[in-house]
């Protein structure tokens, strides 16, 4: 789950998270690329991928996702859309960096509210954006509303845990990564009850696509493997997610699991991710895509 849509207020590090939501997206360039792959070969299939004018990328972070789609779609304007202002920021040096600072554009707005603003686009990509807004539906019906004829809608919301570790690590209790399963789930019900205008709906996206007027074009799963021994970077990955459980998850840790997450998350713990060699990264990531009818309106 990328955490940067769930807070709102001036009291968040901008700079930690951009950093660990960059980590994240370099841990899952294999499957973002096959990813981006796989919408333009879906869009290509009735000659549309080189008619890509406007993509938008939805809860955009720092831009790693938005340069990935500048360089799939080479003739396209590229928009980041995200709330945040310095994440904005961080996606207009790296566009700059990488050379696509002519086709990248930023876009700040607040969703849902700024829905109607996002302008026309024939690509829409949004991962781990839609369930930080209270009427998921909703949100779908906004997203559907700017894709242009035969457009394409690509919404990453679900998939498994990422697991890292043996069921017994030999410190604390074995059995670790699935309690800390059961208590995300419920800091994540939590979170989503306490959104504004907060609304429950059967998570089946493909019928939710649907019901907001597209026509599903097929839903994928894409698999992220780092095997161990981990390179530093993956591990320095590691590392950030665990103090970001750690601090979202708080109070709901008994204090063994929570010493032992501590340990984990020490970069000078012989124990610690940094450090382990039977650490390794596995996580399953599910894309759900849909398009707007050539024959809309």
């Amino acid at each position: 789950m990328s955490a940067h849509h769930a807070h709102h207020g001036d009291d968040i590090d901008w700079e930690g998270m951009a950093t660990h939501l960059e980590r994240k997206a370099e841990v899952n360039a294999p499957y973002l690329r096959a990813a981006a792959d796989w919408l333009h070969g879906l869009l290509g299939a009735d000659g549309r991928s080189g008619a890509v004018d406007r993509v938008l990328d939805v809860g955009s972070g720092p831009g790693a996702v938005t340069c990935l789609l500048a360089r799939r779609f080479p003739s396209a304007r590229v928009v980041a859309v995200d709330q945040s202002e310095p994440l904005l920021d961080r996606t207009r040096s790296r566009a700059e960096a990488e050379g696509l600072g002519g086709r990248v554009e930023t876009l700040r707005a607040d969703l849902p509210d700024d829905l109607g603003a996002l302008g026309a686009a024939d690509v829409i990509w949004s991962s781990q954006a839609v369930h930080h807004l209270g009427d998921q539906q909703g949100a779908l019906d906004g997203l559907a509303a700017a894709l242009r004829p035969g457009g394409l809608l690509a919404i990453a919301e679900t998939g498994l845990p990422p697991r890292f570790l043996p069921r017994d690590i030999g410190i604390g209790r074995p059995g670790l990564q699935a309690r800390l399963d059961v208590l995300w789930e419920e800091f994540f019900a939590d979170m989503r009850a306490g959104l504004p205008g907060s609304t429950e709906v059967v998570e089946d996206w493909p019928a939710m696509l649907a019901r907001a007027g597209l026509v599903p074009s097929g839903t994928r799963t894409f698999l992220t493997e780092h095997q161990a021994p981990l390179d530093g970077r993956v591990r320095e990955f590691l590392r950030l997610h665990l103090t970001h459980v750690l601090g979202a998850l708080g109070e709901g840790l008994d204090a063994g699991d929570r010493a032992t997450l501590e340990r984990l998350a020490d970069p000078d713990a012989p124990a610690g991710v940094l450090w382990r060699p039977d650490a390794f990264y596995l996580s399953a990531t599910t894309v759900h895509t849909a398009r707007a009818c050539t024959a809309r309106g």
